[in-house]
């Protein structure tokens, strides 16, 4: 496996190394939605990004998980980086029965998707990166079907301890703010493409209307309107420069009434037209 797919792998579990500068180059662009899960671990190098709401920077010894429908953009890399990387598909994360370690670990990663290890640790995890890439080398295809659901479960259960351990290490304890902000990510991430009505996320987190939004103002400093409309512009962004969907496809999977709301909605943040963007942006 010689690159990291744009949109989705296209076996039920891939595992590999070898995503060098130049292919993180590609992502610098423009966002990139993931339909599969990703896990990277960096051993050596420096990258910037964004996964979602959140920017990030991954350094040495950092693992990174990136959920499902996470929307994730390379901003700089630098240095020479070492990287391994794995994933499960789509079409097997929609079938598979999500055990309590995944189902943790799908919370457990919202809002931070980076984890820092001490140098032994990365260590080992580089080994068991290294075991896997002889496991899938060395099986067949019918026989590494057979092993992904012990795979999967083994894999979110060591995610969710790996967490679970550093949390409680460094006491880690999110402020009722914070737990609302995180809370209202979640939400947002769910729902951006059905619903962009402020009102109706506070209904969902049982908060007025007020608390939700000086809350997060008061965490992140971004208005909720402003936090839902990155996902929206992320994910329109996504579709206009990685699918071949037309803008009427584009804005009906937003939600839109018809297209020159889309339009209007797109070049308020954008300062173009879906349009322009998709053959010039």
């Amino acid at each position: 496996m010689k690159e990291l797919p744009k949109i989705d792998l296209p076996e039920e579990w891939l595992i590999g190394t070898g995503v060098n500068k130049a292919l993180l180059s590609l992502y610098t662009n423009f966002p990139c939605r993931l339909k599969s899960e990703i896990f990277v671990l960096c051993m050596e190098g420096e990258i910037e990004a964004s996964v979602n709401l959140n920017r990030i920077t991954v350094r040495a010894n950092d693992f990174v998980t990136i959920m499902p429908g996470s929307i994730l953009q390379i901003h700089s890399v630098n240095g020479e980086p070492i990287l391994y990387f794995g994933g499960f598909s789509s079409k097997y994360i929609e079938q598979a029965n999500l055990v309590p370690s995944a189902i943790n670990t799908l919370f457990i990663t919202i809002g931070r998707p980076v984890i820092s290890l001490k140098s032994e640790g990365a260590k080992l995890l580089a080994d068991y990166f290294q075991f896997l890439i002889k496991l899938y080398t060395f099986f067949n295809e019918s026989t590494r079907k057979g092993i992904t659901p012990h795979l999967y479960n083994n894999i979110h259960a060591g995610i969710a301890a790996m967490y679970n351990n550093q949390m409680q290490s460094s006491k880690e304890c999110l402020s009722k703010s914070e737990l609302i902000y995180k809370n209202f990510t979640q939400l947002v991430m769910q729902n951006y493409n059905q619903t962009r009505n402020v009102m109706w996320y506070a209904e969902k987190l049982k908060i007025s209307n007020i608390h939700l939004c000086t809350t997060v103002k008061k965490v992140t400093g971004n208005t909720c309107a402003e936090i839902i409309s990155h996902m929206v512009i992320m994910d329109a962004k996504s579709q206009l420069k990685s699918t071949h969907l037309s803008i009427q496809e584009i804005s009906n999977s937003l939600n839109f009434a018809n297209t020159s709301f889309f339009g209007k909605y797109f070049k308020r943040y954008v300062g173009m037209s879906p349009l322009a963007y998709r053959n010039n942006g």
